[in-house]
């Protein structure tokens, strides 16, 4: 057991260090496309362009995954991502470059995301034991969250004390320590499915039947991507609805981003420690309920109660472990190691197929009615997905997926 915890001590900590950077540089984009545009339709297409190539190429990507070492894809896909954050940097350092330039940028950064994500989740079942996995899917967040709630106070504070560029530099640096420490640890290939030919149409095919085999996780992939429509724009708006319905500045913004992810690391470090204790549905419904009865009540505040906003955020973020970790778990449980790749890259399109929808949506939305209509429309439908999801859940036959899951 040891040894399985000592490789996720060592991939965790550069991980840090690469989650930390990008979250500077996710947020001071977003910040500076704010403050200098004040759109709403800028800050969607800055979001269409870091989800929507990941969407597209997701279900074809784990064809790939499944095939290639899942330690070298990472490796690649981080340095890809730094490379294109140094490109970024270098544009700002010499100018101003035009939103045209930033979105291409992001566009790239977000292809070589969709190869390092599901990589990622599908050498965890690798490392770490079955019985284990929901412990670690919450140690992963409390890790992510970790790195996310100084993320956007630094990014602000870097941005403010010298450059974008700067903050850009940064990210180069934090994925080289992350490929530095990912290199010393040995992932074990999964044994590939023998056929006759490789044939990347019947290894896809492959792949999309076993996802579909599992009705619970079909059925809770729907929900999630419903939630994806409603959620998903807020990660983007945040900064808007502290900006312009709030009327505050940089640090306010900053300061929501981090009580949201101190909420996560709290939701993480208890989630890690209870396990399995319930349900993996339980933990996913009642975290639903929660975020969209958060985002019901931040879309009714009036400006002068910021402090119930900071508050709202907390929980919000504590609430966000219960759902994705609970679900990554459940989805490493139920699918052989030599098909995880392509029915994470699938379920995973799935959801970010949900998110650009949410921010097309979202855009003219917000630019007509305002952002807090988004919040409280987008909680109301998060708390429906939820009961509905729960509701005909309870009534399917899990058996089967349930043994599979005792069984590993």
């Amino acid at each position: 057991m040891g040894s399985w915890k000592g490789k996720f001590v060592t991939i965790f900590t550069g991980q840090l260090f690469s989650i930390l950077t990008s979250s500077m540089v996710q947020f001071a984009i977003i910040w500076h496309l704010t403050a200098s545009t004040g759109s709403a339709i800028v800050l969607m297409l800055a979001g269409l362009a870091g989800f929507l190539p990941q969407a597209i190429l997701g279900p074809f990507i784990g064809v790939w995954l499944d095939r290639w070492n899942r330690k070298k894809t990472m490796i690649i896909a981080d340095g890809a991502i730094a490379f294109f954050s140094l490109l970024l940097g270098l544009y700002y350092f010499l100018g101003n470059p035009s939103l045209a330039v930033v979105y291409v940028i992001l566009a790239i950064r977000s292809t070589a995301s969709s190869f390092h994500a599901p990589a990622f989740q599908a050498a965890v079942p690798l490392i770490a034991p079955q019985e284990e996995l929901t412990r670690v899917a919450g140690w992963q967040q409390m890790v992510f969250s970790v790195s996310t709630v100084f993320g956007p106070a630094l990014g602000i504070a870097v941005l403010e004390a010298s450059s974008l560029a700067f903050v850009l530099f940064l990210d180069v640096l934090g994925a080289l320590i992350a490929n530095t420490t990912l290199a010393f640890v040995k992932i074990d290939q999964p044994k590939a499915d023998l056929t006759e030919k490789p044939s990347f149409v019947h290894e896809f095919r492959i792949g999309w039947n076993s996802f579909v085999q599992e009705k619970p996780i079909v059925l809770i992939s729907i929900g999630a991507a419903v939630f994806g429509i409603a959620f998903m724009p807020l990660a983007t708006l945040f900064p808007l609805m502290t900006y312009s319905h709030f009327e505050r500045g940089g640090f306010s913004a900053s300061l929501i981003e981090a009580v949201f992810s101190v909420g996560m690391i709290v939701g993480g470090v208890l989630l890690g420690v209870i396990g399995s204790k319930w349900k993996d549905a339980t933990y996913m419904f009642w975290s639903l309920v929660v975020i969209g009865l958060t985002c019901v009540f931040s879309g009714i505040l009036s400006k002068e109660v910021f402090f119930l906003f900071v508050v709202l955020s907390f929980l919000m973020g504590f609430a966000a472990p219960f759902l994705n970790g609970p679900y990554m778990a459940m989805i490493q449980k139920a699918y052989a190691p030599e098909k995880l790749g392509r029915v994470i890259s699938i379920i995973t399109s799935i959801q970010l197929l949900s998110s650009p929808i949410g921010l097309a949506m979202a855009g003219p939305v917000v630019e007509r009615w305002g952002v807090t209509t988004w919040f409280f429309w987008g909680g109301v439908v998060t708390i429906l997905t939820g009961i509905v999801v729960f509701l005909i859940y309870r009534q399917m036959d899990t058996k089967g997926l349930e043994v599979h899951n005792e069984k590993g």
